[in-house]
């Protein structure tokens, strides 16, 4: 990884991580736990705990094994952002976005024992799960990182299917 991409990659991660700090601060001051604010009418926000994972999985492995568990995870995707080579920027900037995410729900799950989640899509006949900023990186950084893997590595970044060798 070149140091220009560092440098940016790094700005990403703090910027994902203070936005979904501040978010999450702003609605456990401003609203009791249990709340919502219909914003749209399937959008809400809604002041919610979770002490499990994605969908509130795992929760019964304590706040240390969940922390251990993200920690891990952490890792992971840290030493495989790390093989990651420089021409690939998108999937550079996902796994920038994953780490923000991943470290955003860390830092509330150390220190609170628990995730502040938030943003709340329902409909008359669907609830969706509530989730954070932090979620929302994680799951669009995936989405990207995906999508170069899948899509523009195989068009070979300019539009021309296959690996763009001349023949």
């Amino acid at each position: 990884m070149t140091r220009p991409l560092m440098i940016v990659n790094f700005f990403v991660v703090l910027f994902a991580v203070a936005l979904d700090q501040a978010i999450k601060a702003l609605v456990v001051a401003t609203m009791p736990l249990g709340a919502a604010i219909e914003l749209v009418p399937f959008l809400a926000l809604f002041h919610a705990r979770n002490t499990g994972i994605a969908f509130s999985m795992f929760a019964d492995l304590g706040d240390v094994g969940l922390s251990l568990l993200a920690s891990g995870v952490l890792v992971v995707v840290l030493a495989l952002w790390w093989k990651t080579p420089a021409d690939r920027r998108l999937t550079h900037f996902g796994l920038a976005i994953i780490v923000g995410g991943a470290i955003g729900n860390l830092i509330d799950r150390v220190r609170l024992g628990y995730v502040v989640d938030y943003v709340y899509f329902h409909t008359p006949a669907f609830d969706f799960a509530v989730f954070n900023l932090a979620d929302a990186c994680i799951t669009i950084g995936a989405i990207i990182i995906l999508l170069d893997e899948f899509v523009l590595a195989r068009t070979g970044r300019d539009g021309a299917v296959g690996s763009g060798d001349a023949e």
